[in-house]
């Protein structure tokens, strides 16, 4: 965590307070030497409304990257032309402020929601899809772990498979 913080030019979204029963499970970024990390992703994971358990990737990342339409499973490095017609489908607070989030065409097995914060690409992918509700209806607060004025006790759980590099 400390390394994805110390060296991301894009925030590393958490979801704070975390929703009851919920834990922090695993950070992932892309990026290199020269140009340091351009996208981060935090998972979290924990109790769904429907059966079972529920995993989300909060990913930020620059334009032209691509790590949220990889984790969405859609194709090309942005969420695609349109996706924002219309009045937004979620908003979620992001800094005290609120964000508009799309949803946007995915793989069948998860919801993906995406939108811009701070010039910056910002995507919400949650497994199973039906735990979608999460983005829609839990009122979520995304707090970036880059910012020094906070004293965040993260609750960790076991890595989330989720991580896993996506397939091209």
């Amino acid at each position: 965590m400390e390394a994805v913080i110390r060296d991301s030019r894009v925030p590393v979204w958490v979801p704070w307070p975390l929703p009851t029963g919920w834990l922090v499970t695993g950070f992932a970024e892309a990026g290199d030497e020269r140009g340091g990390v351009r996208a981060t992703v935090v998972a979290v994971s924990g109790p769904s409304l429907t059966q079972g358990p529920a995993d989300l990737l909060i990913i930020a990342e620059e334009p032209g990257v691509g790590l949220g339409a990889a984790f969405a499973g859609v194709e090309g490095t942005d969420p695609g032309t349109g996706f924002d017609k219309g009045p937004p489908h979620a908003k979620i607070d992001v800094r005290g402020h609120p964000c508009a989030l799309w949803c946007v065409t995915a793989a069948p097995d998860r919801a993906v929601y995406a939108g811009e914060a701070l010039g910056n690409w910002l995507w919400a992918v949650v497994w199973p899809a039906e735990a979608g509700y999460l983005i829609t209806l839990a009122g979520l607060s995304l707090r970036d772990l880059r910012d020094r004025d906070q004293a965040l006790d993260l609750p960790f759980g076991a890595f989330s498979p989720r991580l896993d590099v996506p397939a091209p």
